[in-house]
């Protein structure tokens, strides 16, 4: 048996078309051809020094998307699948199949979305349904985040483009934060805001530009209520941040007689009047 022969050779038929040895060979070498496209265009795009890191991922993801349904086009005419007549044939069928599976084109398309607008991007940190995440990866129908608990979240990207998200860092990777504190009426006010600015700027991860502010918001119910503001660029782990510097302004509170009241409340009871003898 020649060459031509073994190329030739049939290993199945399906509804009176042969699949031969030369088709397999040719599948295969698609195949493997395509994957190493998609590896030279991928270095290609991540080499790019023009372009952040998202948006590389982002260009990436929808070139990879259409050059697999592509892929799956030719490799279904190689195979001798004539792709004009399956659509044709199955048309009503996919018209169910379409009713049935709205909810997860929605998805894709939302996908779509978020991989050509850049409303989300790789590595932003996000917030959505009460959810704060960095950004891991922007699927076709799914983004997975990891949270402030090391806990990895797979979000419906329709989830993200229906619901009010907040994107923390969409135009800087710095954003501005608020602690809140009541201290006693009977506290020195420029004492206490002199503390306060000192607590935070002596966190080193408090950005000192823009410089931290303390304001005096309100005289509360039961306590003087003052607020400070900082800049910080570690948004994903700012919790822990603003934790570290409460501890630290209870310690100067505390160092200088600054007392943080408790809730006062007034509770009057009228005493049972007595009943007169008769």
């Amino acid at each position: 048996m020649d060459i031509n022969e073994i190329l030739d050779y049939s290993l199945f038929t399906v509804a009176k078309h042969q699949f031969r040895v030369i088709t397999l060979i040719t599948l295969l070498l698609f195949i493997l051809g395509v994957y190493i496209f998609i590896k030279v265009v991928k270095k290609a795009i991540f080499r790019k020094s023009a372009l952040d890191l998202p948006k590389k991922y982002s260009l990436f993801t929808i070139f990879k998307y259409i050059v697999v349904v592509l892929a799956v086009a030719i490799g279904l005419q190689i195979v001798g699948v004539d792709i004009t007549v399956l659509l044709a044939g199955s048309a009503a069928l996919l018209v169910g199949v379409g009713f049935g599976l709205q909810n997860l084109f929605g998805d894709i398309t939302s996908g779509i979305i978020l991989l050509f607008d850049s409303t989300i991007k790789v590595n932003d940190v996000i917030e959505v349904d009460g959810i704060v995440g960095r950004v891991q990866k922007i699927n076709l129908r799914t983004t997975s985040v990891i949270t402030r608990e090391d806990t990895f979240i797979i979000l419906p990207n329709s989830v993200i483009t229906n619901n009010n998200l907040i994107n923390w860092t969409y135009s800087s990777i710095s954003s501005r934060f608020e602690i809140k504190v009541g201290v006693d009426y009977s506290s020195d006010v420029k004492l206490v805001m002199e503390l306060m600015e000192k607590a935070v700027k002596e966190q080193k991860e408090v950005l000192s530009h823009p410089d931290p502010t303390v304001r005096f918001q309100e005289y509360g119910d039961s306590s003087l209520n003052f607020s400070v503001f900082f800049w910080c660029d570690e948004v994903f782990r700012v919790e822990s941040i603003k934790s570290q510097i409460r501890v630290r302004l209870y310690e100067y509170f505390k160092e200088n007689n600054v007392e943080i009241p408790f809730p006062q409340r007034v509770v009057h009871m009228k005493q049972p009047k007595e009943e007169s003898n008769t």
